[in-house]
């Protein structure tokens, strides 16, 4: 089991950049694909970002591409977002999730029902 904690969301002016953070607890890092969602109020929880186990693949959604990178630092059990050029549509609770691939195989994944575990968000805000 892993328990995640993302950091870093906060109030930003449209057109700037924030880092998210993840930390996961555990010793088994590495065995974990991981993601980032977002929701908006009166919104479905929506895919932003993938990431596979070695960092090696990596998805992002149409509405971000460009403008967020995933990344991961297995030996800070920490995976990250950056996101540059924020717009107040990226108004959401962010949120961390990781899917247990130790008996799995399998790169990244985009649907929140494919994931094991969630962290408890983290709320960005864009104003105009």
């Amino acid at each position: 089991q892993v328990q995640l904690v993302e950091s870093g969301g906060e109030l930003v002016q449209a057109g700037g950049s924030l880092r998210l953070s993840c930390a996961a607890s555990g010793r088994t890092f590495s065995s974990y694909s991981m993601g980032w969602f977002r929701q908006a109020p009166g919104k479905e929880r929506e895919f932003v970002a993938a990431i596979s186990q070695s960092g090696g693949s990596t998805s992002y959604a149409d509405s971000v591409e460009g403008r967020f990178t995933i990344s991961r630092d297995n030996a800070k059990n920490t995976v990250y977002l950056q996101m540059n050029s924020l717009k107040p549509e990226d108004t959401a609770v962010y949120y961390c999730a990781a899917r247990d691939l130790t008996y799995r195989s399998g790169t990244y994944y985009n649907r929140p029902s494919q994931y094991d575990y969630w962290g408890q968000g983290t709320q960005v805000t864009v104003s105009s």
